[in-house]
């Protein structure tokens, strides 16, 4: 095969594996809970986020389907009901959902202009690259509203507060396409400097030619 060809294959395979690697992990998002915090649960804001390690970490699909009425009113039942994975505090699934807090931080990829819908019980607060697009944080019925983005277009980091207190149901869902900052993945690394190492071979036979 005339070198050109096979550098072209490398690379070609390299940005494919990379690609779909990435592609895994862009409906999850990575959250964080926070018990016995009624300060937080009834004034769901970045700036009430704990600086204390939470209880519990986990994993979740997005856009958000969480509700107590399908899961449950505990930490693992909430989470289970929009199919959270608990990475660590396992230990706290069975606890009781009241006064706790929420937070949710990663990328989002928004248009300007673009609609969605969130409903919750409780409050929470949603700031899209330092722009607070959701401010909505204290105790409330459920209810379902609609907001608009206004900020650039793009992928944008995200930061999330929500707060359950003041008893059962809680509910939150969100139709925004959220995710985890992206994070290569091992194998593509490598597959990526071996195409680096074919280009840096390919140019030293074209020099001898």
């Amino acid at each position: 095969m005339h070198q050109a060809t096979k550098l072209f294959t490398v690379l070609l395979v390299a940005g494919t594996m990379s690609a779909t690697m990435g592609s895994a992990r862009a409906n999850t998002v990575l959250g964080s809970i926070w018990e016995n915090d009624p300060t937080g649960a009834a004034n769901a804001t970045v700036a009430n986020v704990p600086i204390t390690p939470p209880d519990v970490t986990f994993s979740t699909p997005t856009p958000f389907t969480f509700s107590s009425s399908v899961g449950g009113y505990t930490i693992g039942g909430f989470l289970g009901s929009g199919g959270a994975t608990i990475l660590t505090g396992g230990a706290h699934s069975g606890d009781n959902l009241n006064n706790t807090f929420f937070d949710f931080k990663g990328t989002v990829t928004v248009t300007t202009g673009q609609s969605f819908t969130v409903t919750h019980d409780d409050g929470l607060t949603l700031v899209i690259d330092g722009i607070t697009v959701i401010s909505q944080p204290g105790p409330t019925a459920p209810v379902t509203q609609t907001f608009t983005y206004t900020g650039p277009s793009g992928n944008q980091t995200f930061e999330l507060a929500y707060g359950e207190c003041c008893g059962a149901p809680a509910t939150l869902q969100i139709s925004l396409p959220l995710s985890s900052a992206p994070v290569p993945e091992p194998a593509s690394l490598v597959l990526f400097g071996s195409a680096l190492a074919g280009l840096g071979l390919f140019r030293r036979r074209m020099r001898k030619v």
